[in-house]
């Protein structure tokens, strides 16, 4: 029986030892990979469209006229709900989660995507992949750095959009009270926990979009590849969620749970459809990550 066959830069380390002090824990320390990252131009451009977009609403809305605030049902009595759009104007608070209503879908699953699928790709485009290895980078520890990286840029991404529509906002339209999609309000002092739940919960959702962008990341050397194709899936996973005739199936489709940040919006927090969407979310991103790990340990690294 053959013995198995190893990767090139583990046969590299058993012919020559470790040189003295060396650790593997400390190759690509995490502020290296970050910085790399942030001085890489489809960060800045990201950060600037994010940014960028609370004020192209605010200039919209200005444009537009101050939304009507219809119902078409008398409120909550009436058996319909308020849209966030009919009251994005009344506090900065309420401006900011209309930010987020309208980016959650699409916008802020770009970020995810790029962040994520372009990581390892663009490495193995530039050909530095295995120079990288060759450092020596243990595989693990190359893409753990990575993927820490690229989480970390992605939930700074959905922070920044918040806060620069509450700094915006303040300033266009007053800070007070969150007026509720439901009907009420919910008071200035509880305003910012309820959006960092809400931000919080968009984070763990789009975790399936990054564990996909990730593994495609590693089995690509394209790094628009790994990044359109994790924008196609989520974009087909949205198609499908909207196909009522799939039922209950829905439930399974991180799609269906997108949205459950809603629930935050309540004078009474409820947890329910928030508990169902991380959990399935969490479920598939860790599947997708260890695909990501497994697949890349055995991979012939060339390029």
């Amino acid at each position: 029986m053959s013995a198995p066959v190893q990767p090139p830069e583990a046969r590299v380390a058993t012919e020559h030892p470790a040189a003295a002090g060396y650790r593997a824990g400390r190759t690509l320390p995490l502020r290296v990979e970050a910085m790399r990252q942030l001085r890489r131009r489809r960060t800045l451009l990201m950060g600037g469209v994010l940014a960028a977009l609370p004020f192209i609403l605010i200039i919209a809305f200005a444009i537009g006229g101050t939304p009507d605030g219809e119902d078409g049902g008398g409120g909550r009595g009436g058996g319909s709900r308020i849209n966030l759009m009919d009251v994005a104007t009344e506090s900065a608070a309420n401006f900011a989660a209309t930010s987020l209503f309208v980016s959650a879908g699409f916008l802020l699953v770009i970020p995810v995507a790029l962040f994520c699928g372009d990581t390892v790709a663009s490495e193995a485009s530039w050909s530095s992949l295995r120079y990288l290895l060759a450092a020596p980078v243990p595989r693990v520890r190359l893409l753990w750095s990575k993927l820490v990286v690229a989480l970390g840029f992605s939930l700074a991404a959905m922070v920044l959009l918040p806060v620069v529509a509450l700094a915006a906002g303040t300033a266009a339209y007053g800070w007070g009270p969150l007026k509720l999609p439901t009907g009420g309000a919910l008071s200035a002092g509880d305003t910012v926990p309820r959006l960092a739940l809400v931000v919080a919960f968009i984070f763990v959702s789009q975790l399936v979009t990054a564990g996909l962008a990730f593994w495609l990341s590693t089995k690509t050397d394209a790094p628009l590849g790994a990044v359109g194709g994790a924008v196609f899936l989520t974009i087909v996973g949205n198609v499908l969620d909207a196909v009522t005739a799939l039922g209950s199936w829905r439930d399974f489709l991180p799609a269906h749970w997108q949205f459950a940040w809603a629930d935050a919006l309540q004078p009474q927090l409820e947890w329910g459809g928030m508990i169902k969407g991380a959990a399935l979310s969490v479920t598939y991103a860790l599947i997708l990550f260890a695909l990501a790990f497994r697949g890349f340990s055995r991979k012939d690294i060339v390029s």
